[in-house]
């Protein structure tokens, strides 16, 4: 402390409660930008109140709504899934229960995708072990010229 003076410290990461963040500031705490923020506004994720100049601001428990948003998003939900399951976040990085059975339906779709994914993957491997040279790596690898797909497309 020098003398005279009170040096207080203060955390971006936490904003006081009475405050209202502006989405600059919603902004830089997140990581978010400011379109990204606009368009979870717009899908219903994320509230804002309207200065008095029609500056959007957002209650300081934005913070961790955004981010609670971004790690559903970073698991594969799209936004209106998420949009169902946000009033199940009750605190970082954990769900209540009522977001099991979406979660199990999800996980299920993405499960069968894997699956044809790999099916079609067998069928291209298949496809290029057929030829006569297939043992050669530059086939495997596309180089080497295949007569006999243009007649599997003609």
């Amino acid at each position: 402390m020098t003398e005279g003076y009170e040096v207080t410290l203060v955390s971006e990461a936490k904003p006081a409660p009475h405050e209202m963040l502006r989405i600059g500031e919603l902004s830089a705490l997140t990581g978010v930008g400011p379109r990204l923020l606009r368009y979870y506004q717009s899908r219903g994720l994320l509230a804002a109140d309207r200065s008095a100049s029609g500056q959007r601001l957002f209650d300081p428990a934005a913070v961790e709504r955004v981010r609670a948003i971004r790690s559903l998003l970073g698991v594969g939900l799209p936004t209106r899934t998420i949009l169902e399951l946000i009033d199940c976040v009750s605190e970082p990085g954990r769900l209540e229960p009522c977001a099991t059975p979406v979660l199990v339906e999800h996980l299920k779709a993405y499960d069968a995708r894997i699956a044809d994914l790999v099916s079609t993957r067998e069928g291209l491997e298949a496809l290029i072990n057929s030829g006569p040279d297939a043992r050669h790596p530059a086939r495997a690898e596309g180089k080497a010229p295949c007569e006999a797909l243009p007649g599997l497309f003609g």
